[in-house]
């Protein structure tokens, strides 16, 4: 875990010092990395038996999870938007 922050803070300062250079390629880069990650994570998910055995008990899991996380941001969403002001005069009305 301590590699992994490392090498996110190890980023976070190499993007910080060249934030005025416009680095056009790196957006390829990162998109191909993604595409890699997520085909090894497949490969990965593919050679493993437990997974594949399991795969339908796990889907619904996952969907379970989904589903109510979902449910949870969109109550959350709803309920931030009814107690925050909507206009700048009900902002300082408040207070």
């Amino acid at each position: 875990m301590f590699i992994v922050l490392l090498f996110m803070f190890a980023g976070i300062i190499t993007g910080y010092l060249f934030r005025k250079w416009k680095i056009q390629f790196i957006n390829g880069i990162i998109l191909t990395l993604i595409w890699l990650l997520l085909f090894l994570l497949g490969v990965e998910v593919g050679v493993n038996d437990n997974v594949v055995k399991n795969f339908a008990n796990l889907g619904f899991e996952a969907m379970l999870i989904a589903v109510f996380a979902t449910l949870g941001s969109i109550i959350g969403a709803w309920l931030l938007w009814k107690i925050t002001p909507k206009t700048p005069k009900e902002h300082f009305l408040k207070h």
